[in-house]
């Protein structure tokens, strides 16, 4: 697998400056002028606003999705997203991704196996014309729910660790420090200490960028957790299970559907998690 630098767009195309895209999420903010009121009063103050930008993700070619993004740790996202996606099962499929910036946003072309391509195109086929529930073009309430695969079996970290993990996440958040925009995953050892940290505007995508990052690490999802600054929906449970995170912890609350998929594939599953605090849900 091999991450290819920023590659700008031909001279025929606008493309945006380079410094647009950012290595570091405490990077990826505008500043502008604000009129701030407190206590009655205004005054003129300059405010940091998060990032956020299209990127397409096209696979051997075929643009298949857009989503709004942080433009930050770009490759990670992409390997991220095929992992928990299920569009690729391994790394190895994964063979390379290159980023071009346009005028309207950002492209990432990533390059997979070609047994996962024809795989994803016949998946792709099949929802053309499709007029369901519109749930990723799910046709029925049977398609709806993507099964999720079982995880590892581990036991949950002992409390006080979990607790130093928990304690020590908001000051590792820079791009939430600046901007009060952003989520984040990030992934502790068994000692309760932070390995990685991903952020974004959106949450999936800021597990999706921890993902790809573990998994470029070869690290063991067994041996450790994840906590993640939003709730524990089922997008952030099933994008977990697909690529064997045996632990989540989130510091809002679970749903319901989540919580059943948790239970269905052996995921531990911890919400509310926050200082002095934490609710085992399975």
């Amino acid at each position: 697998m091999s991450f290819k630098v920023l590659k700008k767009a031909t001279e025929e195309d606008s493309i945006l400056s380079s410094n647009d895209v950012y290595n570091k999420a405490s990077d990826c903010y505008e500043v502008y002028e604000v009129d701030k009121w407190q206590q009655g009063i205004f005054a003129a103050e300059h405010d940091k606003v998060a990032l956020e930008t299209p990127v397409a993700l096209v696979y051997n070619g075929i643009s298949h999705v857009v989503m709004m993004a942080t433009p930050n740790n770009l490759e990670q996202l992409a390997l991220g997203f095929s992992l928990s996606e299920g569009i690729i099962d391994s790394v190895e499929q994964f063979y390379a991704v290159d980023t071009m910036i346009t005028a309207d946003g950002i492209e990432l072309n990533i390059d997979i196996s070609t047994e996962k391509f024809v795989k994803l195109k016949h998946w792709r086929r099949n929802q053309t014309g499709r007029t369901g529930c519109g749930l990723c073009g799910a046709e029925s309430l049977q398609q709806a729910i993507r099964p999720v695969p079982a995880v590892p079996y581990v036991e949950h970290l002992d409390g006080k660790l979990l607790q130093t993990a928990i304690l020590s996440l908001n000051e590792q958040q820079l791009l939430q420090q600046q901007t009060g925009a952003s989520h984040c995953a990030a992934w502790y050892d068994l000692q309760g200490k932070m390995q990685w940290l991903s952020e974004d505007v959106g949450r999936h995508n800021a597990l999706d960028k921890l993902i790809g990052t573990l998994y470029q690490q070869q690290i063991n999802l067994a041996e450790g957790i994840v906590l993640v600054s939003s709730r524990a929906s089922y997008e952030m449970v099933t994008k977990s299970c697909q690529v064997g995170i045996s632990r989540l912890a989130a510091v809002s609350a679970p749903t319901s559907l989540a919580l059943n998929l948790a239970k269905n594939s052996g995921l531990r599953l911890i919400g509310f998690a926050r200082p002095g605090r934490f609710t085992v849900y399975n």
